[in-house]
């Protein structure tokens, strides 16, 4: 029988008193100008070199398995059902790993239902749908109209290039396995930021925060939460300041912005636990704090759900 766990968030406090003022998904830009920071390309066809290997089942699975928060901004993780050569949830492929395990999030605007289906040697088709709950957002209605550039092409000149690396960044396949290990937080620290915030300016939304944010003093010191690669790690971007992501396989990243310093270079593997920068007010920032971000392939998620309480 199918395991589901959902996991609604109760109790969130309306703390944003230091926070990003312009994220991966929070930017005042011209959007008919300026595309969102982290769109994700494209996936473009394996070579037979890239193909991943042919998943190696236990011939006891015959369906769906699986477990997680299947809620907006949720994340799942199971087993595809034995013979399967392919899977997808919604449009989008998953990930099938060799002893049949996968891992998919949902997106902060998920709808209330999703089709997971596999395709089995046979030709078969087999196929569920999940039911994703609904959350309730902090959502700020102010009576202000949505600021705009003075001279957006001026600033896409400068932006072009940031959203360029990362974009490439994450086009980046590098076979890390963290997304299999229980992720823990970066840092221990005021929760200043909620994943799915939003402004609403005289009826105009804004974009919603992406991430995280978690206050803590300029300098201190944060870990990476699984295992991964080094896909990004530059400083002097103008809206993510010090801007560090890491590749944890399986179409998950995560992305560590308004980072002071950051200690591992591109192509580095690092390890759960290990440090890899530290915190700052570096780009658009009110003050010093670290936003998180995940997104698994085009969906952004909440890592509170994915790392758990904090302790």
């Amino acid at each position: 029988m199918m395991s589901r766990t959902i996991g609604l968030i109760a109790g969130l406090g309306l703390l944003s008193l230091v926070s990003c003022t312009g994220t991966e998904a929070a930017t005042p830009t011209a959007p008919e100008l300026v595309a969102e920071a982290v769109a994700e390309p494209a996936a473009l066809p394996k070579t037979e070199e890239e193909a991943a290997p042919a998943p190696q089942y236990t011939g006891q699975n015959t369906r769906f398995s699986y477990s997680g928060e299947l809620t907006q901004g949720g994340f799942i993780r199971g087993l595809v059902p034995d013979s399967t050569v392919s899977a997808t949830i919604g449009d989008q492929a998953l990930d099938i790993a060799e002893d049949g395990s996968f891992f998919a999030a949902f997106d902060r605007d998920s709808p209330a239902s999703l089709s997971l289906t596999a395709r089995l040697d046979s030709g078969q088709l087999h196929g569920e749908t999940l039911k994703v709950s609904s959350r309730d957002w902090q959502i700020e209605r102010v009576n202000v109209a949505r600021r705009k550039l003075r001279d957006p092409e001026a600033y896409w000149r400068q932006r072009e290039p940031e959203h360029n690396a990362i974009v490439a960044a994450r086009a980046k396949k590098t076979g890390a396995q963290g997304w299999k290990q229980d992720f823990i937080w970066p840092v221990s620290g005021r929760i200043s930021g909620r994943f799915g915030r939003q402004r609403i300016y005289r009826g105009e939304p804004g974009s919603y925060h992406s991430g995280i944010d978690i206050a803590k003093p300029t300098g201190t010191p944060f870990v990476a939460p699984a295992d991964g690669v080094v896909i990004l790690a530059r400083t002097g971007f103008s809206l993510e300041g010090g801007l560090l992501m890491i590749d944890h396989g399986n179409g998950l990243n995560s992305a560590f912005l308004h980072c002071h310093r950051i200690h591992v270079n591109e192509g580095d593997t690092v390890r759960q636990g290990q440090h890899i920068g530290d915190i700052g007010s570096t780009g658009r920032s009110t003050g010093p704090h670290l936003h998180w971000g995940l997104k698994w392939h085009d969906a952004r998620f909440d890592p509170i759900l994915l790392a758990g309480p904090m302790n």
